[in-house]
C-alpha cells in the first residue's frame, strides 16, 4: 500500500456541526440533525424536509452515523431552522461541544428476534450516561450490537458493546488496527463501566480512542474495571442487512433502502414520510432508512421508493461507489463528485456478478480527507485541481499512482468492466511510478 500523504492545513476541523452550530461549507452552512436513537416519525421527516426547503437549499445528506444534514443554510436562516426542528423534537441534546448522539445501532435493533439483549434500552442508558460526562470529545461513538442476524459491520467507533450471549456483553475499545476486546460484563454493569470509561477518555483529552497511546487506552480500560488490560481482537459485528426486504416476527417485514451516495432531497424525504407507517423510519449506518410495515405492503413500497430514486436492491451498482458531496457543495472539493460517481457506478454494472456483499470497490473523494469512506478501497479517485489522483488499494490519504482527468479514468474503468476484469487497479498499473 502507498504511504500516506499529509492533509492540507485546516482539513480537519476538530468539531462536529449541529443545529446550534452549523458548519461553513461550499454551498452555505451545513446543519446536522441527530435523531434520538436514529428514529424519525413521519411528522419529523416532514419537518426536516420543510426546513431544508425553507431554510436551506433543499439538499439533505444521510450520514454514515445515521444522522441527517441540511445544506445551504444561511446565517439568517439557521436560528429559524433550529427553532422549527426543536418544535418537532429534534433539537440538540447538549451545548458543550460534546457528541449530540453517542450511540450507533443496527436499524433493526429491537425488532430482530435473534438479539440477545434489549438494544434500544441499552442505547438510551448509554446516551444518558454520555450526557453526564462534560468535555467528551465531539466525535465519540459507542457501537452497540445485540448479537442478532444482522449487525453494523465494520464501524469506526471508540467503544464497543457487543452481546456475546443473553445478558452478557463484550466491552471493547478502538485500537490502531481494529477493535480490542477488553472482557465481558453482565448487561446490568455495562452502562456503569462505560460511563467511567467515557469520563476517563474525556480527562485524557484525545480526539478518538484509536489515536491514544497504548498506555492511555490501558488507563481507560482499567477505569472501566478491566485490569490488567490484556486485549484481544474483538469479533466483528455481522454485516448490515443489504437493501431489500427483511422478514421480521409475525406478519411484519422491514424494507431497507439507501440514499445514493448519501444524497437526498426535501422532496424525496417527504416521499419516504408519506410511505412510512406510524412508526416512521430508522436511519442506518449504510446512509439509508429502514421502514417497518405489514409484509403484504413491502413489495409495493419497494417499487415506489425505487421510482423515487432510492437504492432498494443489493445488486444496485451505485452501492459499489462511495462518494462525498464534492464541488460546489464542499469548498474542499474541485470536482462534481456525485455526478462522476453515478457515471462510474453505471460503468461498473457489468461486474455485478462479483456479488452484492463485496466491499466498496470504488471511492470518489473530493479531497484527501475521504469523508465518505476514510478507509482503503480497491480504487480511489481523489479530486485535486479539477482532475483525480488515482490511489490503488489504499485510502484517499495514500500517495497516488497517477493523475488523470475524469473522462480518462472512466474510459479505463469501462474497458475493464466490459472485459470482465474485477481487478480494477490492473488498468492503471502501467502508470504506477
Amino acid at each position: 500500500m502507498s504511504p500516506r500523504r499529509s492533509l492540507p492545513e485546516g482539513a480537519r476541523r476538530g468539531w462536529c456541526p449541529s443545529l446550534a452550530r452549523p458548519m461553513p461549507t461550499g454551498d452555505g452552512l451545513l446543519a446536522r440533525i441527530h435523531p434520538p436513537l436514529g428514529h424519525l416519525t413521519p411528522t419529523q421527516m416532514r419537518a426536516v424536509a420543510e426546513g431544508a426547503r425553507k431554510h436551506g437549499n433543499g439538499h439533505i445528506d444521510v450520514t454514515a452515523r445515521g444522522n441527517l444534514q441540511i445544506r445551504g443554510v444561511s446565517d439568517a436562516s439557521a436560528p429559524h431552522l433550529a427553532c422549527a426542528l426543536a418544535e418537532a423534537g429534534l433539537s440538540d441534546s447538549r451545548d458543550d461541544g460534546g457528541p449530540q448522539r453517542l450511540t450507533l445501532t443496527d436499524p433493526l435493533a429491537g425488532l430482530d428476534p435473534a438479539e440477545r439483549i434489549d438494544v434500544p434500552a441499552l442505547a438510551r442508558a448509554v446516551e444518558a450516561a454520555g450526557r453526564a460526562v462534560p468535555g467528551l470529545p465531539p466525535k465519540t461513538l459507542v457501537a452497540i450490537d445485540g448479537g442478532g442476524a444482522h449487525g453494523l459491520g465494520t464501524v469506526e467507533a471508540d467503544f464497543f458493546l457487543f452481546a456475546e450471549e443473553p445478558g452478557r456483553i463484550a466491552f471493547g475499545l478502538a485500537g490502531e488496527s481494529g477493535p480490542l476486546r477488553c472482557g465481558v460484563l453482565p448487561e446490568r454493569q455495562a452502562v456503569g463501566a462505560l460511563g467511567l470509561a467515557l469520563a476517563a477518555f474525556a480527562e485524557i483529552g484525545g480526539r478518538r480512542i484509536r489515536d491514544l497511546e497504548p498506555r492511555q487506552r490501558a488507563v481507560v480500560a482499567a477505569v472501566a474495571g478491566f485490569f490488567p488490560f490484556e486485549p484481544t481482537p474483538l469479533a466483528p459485528s455481522p454485516a448490515p442487512a443489504a437493501p431489500g426486504l427483511v422478514t421480521l416476527s409475525g406478519e411484519r417485514a422491514a424494507l431497507l433502502i439507501q440514499a445514493p451516495f448519501g444524497r437526498c432531497t426535501a422532496d424525496r424525504l417527504e416521499r419516504v414520510a408519506a410511505l412510512a407507517g406510524p412508526d416512521g423510519v430508522r436511519l442506518s449506518a449504510e446512509r439509508g432508512f429502514a421502514l417497518v410495515a405489514p409484509a403484504s405492503r413491502t413489495a409495493a413500497l419497494q417499487a415506489e421508493l425505487a421510482a423515487a430514486g432510492f437504492i432498494v436492491t443489493p445488486d444496485d451498482p451505485r452501492r459499489r461507489v462511495a462518494a462525498c458531496p464534492g464541488a460546489p457543495a464542499c469548498r474542499s472539493g474541485t470536482t462534481p463528485v456525485p455526478d462522476h460517481a453515478a457515471r462510474l457506478a453505471q460503468a461498473l454494472a457489468p461486474l455485478a456478478g462479483r456479488g452484492p456483499s463485496a466491499p466498496v470497490t470504488v471511492h470518489v473523494s473530493g479531497c484527501a480527507k475521504g469523508c465518505a469512506h476514510p478507509g482503503p478501497a480497491d480504487l480511489t479517485l481523489v479530486g485535486r485541481d479539477g482532475a483525480y489522483d488515482v490511489v490503488l488499494a489504499g485510502p484517499p490519504s495514500a500517495e497516488p499512482a497517477t493523475r488523470l482527468a475524469f473522462e480518462a479514468a472512466l474510459d479505463r474503468i469501462r474497458k475493464a468492466a466490459a472485459a470482465g476484469r474485477p481487478a480494477l487497479d490492473s488498468v492503471f498499473q502501467d502508470d504506477v511510478r
